[in-house]
């Protein structure tokens, strides 16, 4: 059963969701592209996709549940398995003696519903459900898998230990036999796939005196995943160095690999850096999903002014888009994400990356290798050979790169990159010190991007508002009254509301989210090249200077966006100030 455009246009009248005039111009494009009009609705930010599966539900007249925060019975969920729950966004909810009700993202998936039943022997009655349901169900399954995870890795550490006791496992034959032993196999896999589903970025695997403690780095923040006998370390590092194809009997030097797994039914790499410390190798393992589909500016945090200023140069076909901040910020995302925009089938994107992070389509993308004497600076020269419309520089680490990467900007390309600096306005003293002129960094840089990652809040939280004192202490941070006037004009308050009355919201621990967050978003500031900014830079101003002219011209800094996010429940005060305070 499907709901047609007709019928989906009757309800969205009947019912005022939409108005008619942006109904009107919806349906006209979704006639001329052939496209479903609760799609082009979607794509346009006039209905949310539970909004449109809500209403799909009700004129197709079938039952809708909300399962947001709602704890399942693991005996009813677990009768359908996870990997068959993710591929087909199918989960089971209740059950009785007779019949089980399944919750589905599409209840047209008539092959999920008949595996199901042939499993299970019952009736099945299908539900439709939301995006943010199905995925805190999920999370269920892993979660209630906690005590089996600790008992796989507890069992197979003490198995590894029964093998490598008392052994010198030094010569590379040994190594390469121990990596291939099944309790080191089945610890590897369970340490990755528990990774991947956890949603971290990095994995730790740090040896110590006595034992050996494996953290994970979920969003932002390190925590302790597992702690192993120091006996299992030898074997774990050789698995590792056999995944990556790295040198198993070279623990002297850093060594760096990488390797690519498929774990519910996504493709993740993993970069591998190996370093020795005093008690072994220290090894982590950086996580790439492989897919930068889904992503948008505004799911990343980009608005209001900033987000159109983004748009505009990436309307321009020559000159510089440069994202900063420091590692880990999110920048590469931000820049794949715009590279997502541009990539028409009208232009010949290339790209020079050290690693190459995520695999696009139709985007030519070379990988860095240092070792034979391809750098950012040699491929960034090739590339340019490769008539190219679109180059992206995954970094600009040198004054060769910089200078080449500005060369290519005044020669009729868009160039993207990114650089290590704290602020937007802090790039142009970078450049400088690269030994690009004053006056080559003002012909060339259309838009910088200065940004950080907050830790996004769950639907569950707490609200409260800001007493005298607490106004007061914010403003030592931050310029309230700026903050207020961009809320204002975005209509996020009420044109006549003051710091009393916004609200802002604390984490509140919950079975969907242990700490009270889930996931990261970004905080930006986005400084426009405008004729005032190029006659500072090229009389010598100041970063400082440069950033005050640029608020005047409407910039919000990351600092004020992160406040702006915290009004809106997206994150907190303290976890913007933390972030930026770095």
């Amino acid at each position: 059963m499907t709901v047609n455009n007709q019928q989906l246009k009757d309800f969205i009248v009947d019912s005022g969701l939409v108005t008619r005039t942006e109904l009107e111009g919806a349906e006209k494009r979704a006639i001329e592209k052939k496209q479903y009009l609760g799609d082009i609705l979607v794509s346009d930010g006039k209905l949310s996709e539970d909004d449109l599966r809500r209403t799909e539900a009700y004129i197709l007249g079938i039952p809708f549940v909300g399962l947001k925060g709602q704890k399942i019975d693991f005996e009813v969920l677990s009768l359908i398995p996870e990997p068959i729950a993710r591929k087909h966004n199918i989960v089971a909810f209740k059950k009785t003696p007779t019949s089980l009700e399944v919750a589905m993202l599409d209840t047209d998936d008539l092959a999920a519903i008949e595996f199901v039943k042939k499993k299970v022997g019952l009736r099945i009655l299908p539900r439709l459900t939301d995006k943010e349901s199905m995925k805190g169900v999920l999370l269920q399954y892993q979660k209630s898998l906690k005590a089996e995870f600790g008992d796989i890795i507890e069992k197979e550490a003490t198995a590894l230990k029964m093998v490598t006791e008392g052994e010198e496992t030094q010569s590379e034959e040994d190594l390469k036999k121990l990596a291939e032993d099944l309790p080191v196999v089945k610890i590897v896999d369970t340490l990755l796939n528990h990774a991947i589903i956890q949603g971290a970025s990095d994995i730790h695997i740090e040896p110590m005196d006595t034992q050996v403690v494996i953290r994970y780095r979920i969003d932002g923040l390190l925590h302790d995943a597992m702690v192993l006998p120091k006996t299992a370390a030898p074997g774990i590092v050789a698995r590792i160095k056999v995944l990556a194809n790295l040198k198993l009997d070279e623990k002297r030097l850093p060594q760096d690999g990488r390797f690519k797994i498929e774990s519910a039914g996504e493709k993740v790499a993993f970069r591998v850096s190996t370093l020795p410390v005093y008690y072994g190798e220290k090894t982590v393992m950086r996580l790439l999903r492989e897919s930068v589909s889904g992503f948008t500016l505004e799911g990343l945090g980009f608005h209001g002014i900033g987000l159109e200023r983004i748009y505009a140069a990436t309307k321009q076909r020559v000159g510089m888009i440069l994202t900063t901040g420091p590692t880990g910020s999110g920048k590469s995302t931000t820049l794949y994400t715009i590279l997502d925009i541009l990539n028409e089938p009208d232009v010949n994107i290339s790209t020079i990356e050290d690693p190459i992070e995520y695999q696009m389509a139709r985007v030519n993308q070379t990988q860095v290798k240092s070792e034979i004497g391809l750098t950012f600076a040699s491929g960034l020269r090739s590339l340019v050979r490769q008539d190219p419309d679109i180059i992206m520089v995954g970094e600009i680490r040198d004054n060769e790169t910089a200078s080449l990467a500005v060369n290519a900007a005044l020669t009729g390309h868009l160039v993207l990159s990114t650089l290590h600096t704290n602020s937007a306005a802090a790039t142009m003293p970078r450049l400088l010190d690269m030994d690009i002129e004053p006056f080559l960094i003002v012909s060339t840089v259309n838009v910088i991007i200065g940004q950080r990652l907050v830790r996004r809040l769950c639907g569950v939280k707490e609200k409260y508002f800001l007493d005298a004192a607490g106004i007061e202490a914010l403003k030592k941070s931050v310029d309230l009254d700026r903050v207020m006037k961009v809320l204002k004009e975005e209509n996020i308050v009420a044109p006549e509301a003051t710091w009393a009355e916004v609200p802002f919201y604390r984490p509140q621990k919950s079975d969907e989210c242990e700490d009270g967050y889930k996931g990261r978003v970004g905080i930006h500031e986005i400084l426009k090249m405008s004729p005032a900014i190029r006659d500072m830079i090229i009389k010598g101003a100041t970063p400082v200077e440069i950033e005050v002219q640029a608020k005047k011209e409407g910039m919000t800094t990351m600092l004020e966006d992160g406040i702006m996010k915290a009004t809106q429940g997206i994150t907190t005060i303290e976890d913007v100030l933390r972030v930026v305070s770095e």
